[in-house]
């Protein structure tokens, strides 16, 4: 039997990089120029300066409430946001912020009608311009369709991806939609305890459904420890995919019982203070991105949209990615060169 031998030193210092890879610092985000224009509580509304300005009509970035928007500026050259500067727009992010135990009843209402409302009133304002395309990624595009249902703003264009619109379609674990169906799961007891749902227990949710055991990164990341290019997109993966942000009650709430359970939206029960959420009213240019491969928000999630509206231009393109590559990989940024730019003019 042939005999293996060990390079030690080579081993040694594998192993010296998986460990300062784990518990070394958080690497560095944010790295397109940005200015912050307006300010309401936590939210933020960062401008990002088109490198020449190409396209009279800005776009409006929506993200989801439990993440961080980082995946949106993940790295120089893999950057969803830099793609669309150096394609010469100028790019609004509305970045939610870290809610606090005193934002506990803020809602999904509330964050349409008081936020994205008033931030994208803020963007037309800041630019001139007379339209706004508005892009809405995970569930920052449901909230995108929300919005775009009862908006007085001009929209020109509305872009979908990964976007969770009918939730019959199941994507919960078996237990989740027979607990809510059957009033087992008890919400208010855990409103009621936490207020505001701290991050742990948003990624403890986010686990359950995309990769209960969690450790396959850590394994790969062992035995690819001396790629340092490797390491780098590891390190900045991982910091995006366990930066979970507390999710307030209120929204909590909504999209757990409205969304989740009854499914309001399609169903065209959906009130944003009051006002009827019917898709039908949405006119706008329409694109939905789904993927493939996407293990959190089934193709069947999304698609329906495109019968739910009253575009006459609308478009679903399904792309083999999955619910996170979709972005840091260029291929959303190859879609909206060809798509958004065709529909800016």
């Amino acid at each position: 039997m042939a005999s293996t031998i060990i390079d030690i030193e080579k081993e040694v210092e594998r192993w010296r990089e998986f460990v300062n890879s784990v518990n070394g610092p958080e690497p560095s985000t944010n790295h397109i120029p940005r200015k912050a224009i307006w300010k309401k509580n936590k939210a933020t509304l960062w401008h990002y300066a088109a490198v020449e300005k190409k396209y009279d009509i800005p776009v409006f970035m929506i993200y989801s409430l439990f993440n961080k928007p980082t995946i949106l500026d993940f790295a120089p050259g893999s950057s969803v946001i830099e793609g669309l500067v150096n394609m010469g727009y100028d790019v609004y992010l509305l970045d939610w912020g870290i809610a606090g135990d005193e934002d506990k009843d803020i809602n999904i209402e509330d964050y349409i009608a008081v936020y994205i409302k008033k931030a994208v009133q803020r963007a037309l304002r800041h630019s001139g311009a007379e339209e706004v395309s508005v892009i809405g990624y995970c569930l920052g595009g449901t909230f995108a369709a929300m919005y775009a249902a009862i908006a007085e703003e001009p929209i020109r264009n509305l872009i979908v991806a990964t976007v969770p619109i009918d939730f019959s379609v199941a994507a919960l674990p078996d237990q989740w939609e027979e607990g809510l169906k059957d009033g087992e799961f008890n919400l208010d007891r855990i409103i009621d305890v936490f207020g505001v749902i701290p991050p742990s227990y948003v990624e403890a949710m986010f686990r359950s459904v995309t990769s209960p055991i969690y450790n396959s990164p850590y394994v790969t990341l062992l035995t690819r420890a001396n790629d340092k290019r490797f390491v780098e997109k590891w390190r900045r993966m991982n910091t995006w995919t366990k930066g979970h942000v507390p999710l307030t009650g209120g929204a909590f709430r909504q999209l757990t019982i409205d969304l989740f359970k009854e499914n309001k939206l399609v169903k065209g029960e959906f009130t944003i203070h009051g006002q009827k959420v019917d898709l039908a009213n949405i006119k706008a240019n329409l694109l939905v991105v789904s993927s493939k491969n996407d293990n959190l928000i089934p193709e069947g999630q999304s698609k329906p949209l495109m019968d739910l509206v009253s575009s006459k231009d609308k478009t679903y393109l399904s792309v083999d990615a999955g619910h996170v590559s979709l972005a840091m990989t260029g291929k959303l940024n190859g879609i909206l060169e060809k798509w958004l730019g065709s529909h800016s003019k």
